[in-house]
């Protein structure tokens, strides 16, 4: 099955299976990172701004905060690229063209240690189908350069597909996480 029917057929599902009360337990995400990444004061996650219906990562990242890590939010740029900005909930944001909200732009430009993705299907192999414009294997490709980079995906269950098509553009997550799975290497 080609991407685009694949990415079709799932954010038509995520709609319609979509509950806001089905959550990503914290201590799932929190345990991976101290497992994978020696948690240090200047380490810094890279969340993301839920819509359309994704996984709700904004508590996990309200909880990494309180715990003093660093948090950042993505900000869109020209030519399919992205560059993510350190946040705080007391901060305000700012909508981009696609309806997204993003950090201001007198925040200082990070490269994330850890980077929670979302997505809108994936696969058992870790491989992740987004939106189409490659924006997250762009940032996970030069965020890998990195040898203590994680990147984990957050998505529901039922986003699960037998096999996600890929290109040599795509980049593997290194954890796939669902409110009732975790997918690893």
């Amino acid at each position: 099955m080609l991407k685009s029917k694949i990415r079709k057929k799932f954010l038509e599902l995520r709609k319609r299976e979509f509950k806001e009360k089905k959550q990503i337990n914290f201590n799932k995400i929190y345990n991976l990172i101290k497992n994978n990444v020696k948690i240090k004061k200047d380490n810094i996650v890279g969340g993301y701004y839920p819509v359309n219906f994704e996984i709700d990562d904004l508590k996990i990242l309200q909880e990494l905060e309180k715990r003093k890590i660093r948090i950042a939010l993505p900000k869109i740029k020209k030519n399919f690229s992205m560059e993510f900005y350190l946040w705080s909930f007391n901060d305000p944001l700012s909508i981009n063209k696609y309806g997204i909200p993003e950090p201001i732009l007198n925040k200082e430009k990070v490269h994330p240690d850890i980077l929670i993705v979302p997505m809108v299907a994936f696969d058992s192999k870790l491989n992740r189908l987004g939106y189409g414009g490659g924006y997250y294997d762009r940032k996970i490709k030069l965020l890998k350069k990195n040898k203590n980079f994680l990147a984990i995906g957050l998505a529901f269950n039922f986003q699960k597909h037998s096999l996600i098509p890929v290109s040599k553009y795509d980049e593997k997550l290194d954890y796939i996480v669902t409110n009732q799975k975790i997918f690893k290497k």
